[in-house]
C-alpha cells in the first residue's frame, strides 16, 4: 500500500459510459487508487443489459467497490446530464472528491456556460477534476464564435479554482498549457500500454479461425465512420488477389453499405474477417496477438488513441492516418507507416509496402513499439495519476492565469 494511503480523501469515480475504451479505462484508475490507499465509490452505467460487460471488464473490482448509478429510473442521467448529474451523483455518495475518467462529458458545456456567468454547482468547486482525452478547442486552426467562448470558460474555471486536476494525454499540449497557464493544475498523463499483452501468434490464429500464411492487418474497435473501416475494406479490395495480406475486423463493427458489400466479397475470397460482436478482454489480447501490424486509418481524428497503446505494448507496428497526435506520435517513436488522410489508395500502398517491407525494417518497427511501451508503461500511468490526485487544499488565489 502507498506510504500516503491514510491521508487520501473518499473519491468519486464518474464513468457512465460503457462502449469502447471507457470501462477499460475506469479499471486501470480505480485499481491503482485502490492499490494507493483511496475509498472508491463508482458511478456508472447500471441500466439493465450492462451487468455483463461491467463483470468482464471490472471483474473483482466490483466486489470491492460500491456502485452508485449514473442513470435514473427512467434511463436517464440524472439532472441535466452534465455538470449537474455529476454533482448529484457527487452529494448523494458522499464523497470528498469527484474524478471523471473522460472529462470530455462536461467539459464544453461547463466551458460554454461559465463564459456567460453560468458556474457549475457550488459543491464541485475545486473538488472536481479529471482526464480530459479531446480538447479540440484548444488546437483548433480557425477562430469560431463556439471556441472563443469555451477558452474564455476554460481560463474563468481555472483561474477561480473549479478544477483540481486536469490530466492531459497529449504531452504536447499539456506543455503548451502549463507554460500559458503555469499555475493551474494540469499535468500529462501517458496513455497506458497494457501489461502482459504479447501473446502466440499461432495460439491466436488457431483460436480465431484466422488463416497460417498470411500477413495479418486488425482493424480493431467500433464502426463509427470516423474508424475509417470503409477505407480499410476500399483499400483491401484494391490489392491482388494473390497478395498474402488478411484484413481481420474485430469489435461491434457493424458495416453497412458498399463497406459490408465490400467485406463480404472480401471474406468470400478468403481474404478478410469479420467478428462483429462485444469482444471479452480475454479476446481482445488474442486479437492483437494474432496480427502482424494494426490499421489506424482514422479520419478527423483528434488525440490519442488506446488501440495505438494496445499495439505497442503487443508489440506491432501500425499503419496509421497523418494528422494530428496520433501521426506525430507515430513518426516521432518510428513506429509504423502512415498515410494521407482519408486516402484509400494511399492507405493500399501502405499496406503493399508493409508487405514488401524487409526483416530489418520490420525489426525496426517492432523495437521502437517496445520501446513506446516502456514510455507509456503501466508504472508511468500510475504514478502520474497518484501525483495529480496527491491530498492537499487547492488555494484559488494562486491560479492566476
Amino acid at each position: 500500500m502507498n506510504s500516503f494511503a491514510s491521508n487520501q480523501p473518499a473519491l468519486l469515480l464518474y464513468e457512465p459510459r460503457t462502449e469502447g475504451h471507457h470501462l477499460a479505462w475506469l479499471r486501470l484508475i480505480a485499481g491503482d487508487l485502490l492499490g494507493a490507499g483511496f475509498r472508491l465509490t463508482l458511478a456508472v452505467d447500471q441500466r439493465p443489459g450492462t451487468e455483463s460487460q461491467l463483470r468482464d471488464q471490472l471483474g473483482e473490482l466490483l466486489e470491492q467497490v460500491p456502485l452508485f448509478n449514473a442513470y435514473d429510473a427512467s434511463g436517464r442521467r440524472h439532472a441535466d446530464g452534465k455538470a449537474n448529474s455529476v454533482a448529484y451523483c457527487f452529494e448523494q455518495t458522499g464523497m470528498e472528491n469527484v474524478f471523471l475518467d473522460t472529462f470530455d462529458e462536461i467539459a464544453s458545456s461547463c466551458w460554454r456556460r461559465a463564459a456567460m456567468g453560468i458556474l457549475p454547482p457550488a459543491r464541485l468547486r475545486g473538488r472536481m477534476g479529471g482526464i480530459y482525452h479531446r480538447p479540440r478547442f484548444m488546437v483548433a486552426p480557425r477562430w469560431s464564435p463556439n471556441r472563443w467562448l469555451k477558452k474564455m470558460g476554460f481560463r474563468r474555471l481555472l483561474r477561480d479554482g473549479w478544477l483540481r486536476q486536469l490530466l492531459f494525454l497529449d504531452e504536447y499540449l499539456a506543455r503548451d498549457c502549463r507554460s500559458e497557464f503555469p499555475s493551474a493544475p494540469i499535468a500529462f498523463l501517458p496513455d497506458p500500454c497494457p501489461e502482459d499483452f504479447n501473446g502466440d501468434t499461432q495460439i491466436a490464429r488457431r483460436y480465431l479461425g484466422v488463416p497460417s500464411g498470411r500477413r495479418v492487418f486488425l482493424c480493431y474497435g467500433t464502426g463509427a465512420r470516423r474508424k475509417g473501416l470503409h477505407l480499410a475494406v476500399a483499400a483491401f479490395r484494391e490489392l491482388p488477389p494473390t497478395d498474402p495480406a488478411f484484413l481481420l475486423c474485430v469489435g461491434q463493427q457493424n458495416p453497412t453499405g458498399q463497406t459490408a458489400d465490400g467485406l463480404k466479397q472480401l471474406e468470400a475470397q478468403g481474404r478478410a474477417q469479420l467478428i462483429n460482436r462485444y469482444v471479452s478482454v480475454a479476446e481482445e489480447k488474442l486479437c492483437f496477438a494474432a496480427c502482424d501490424l494494426v490499421l489506424l486509418p482514422y479520419v478527423g481524428h483528434f488525440g490519442i488513441s488506446g488501440v495505438l497503446s494496445q499495439a505497442m505494448a503487443a508489440g506491432k507496428p501500425v499503419i496509421a492516418s497523418d494528422e494530428q497526435l496520433l501521426g506525430r506520435l507515430v513518426r516521432e517513436h518510428n513506429a509504423g507507416l502512415l498515410f494521407r488522410s482519408g486516402d484509400a489508395a494511399a492507405l493500399r500502398q501502405a499496406v503493399q509496402r508493409a508487405l514488401n517491407a524487409s526483416n530489418g525494417e520490420c525489426s525496426r518497427w517492432q523495437e521502437a513499439a517496445g520501446q513506446y511501451a516502456k514510455q507509456h508503461s503501466r508504472a508511468a500511468f500510475r504514478a502520474a495519476l497518484l501525483k495529480s490526485l496527491a491530498p492537499g487544499p487547492l488555494d484559488p488565489k494562486r491560479l492566476q492565469t
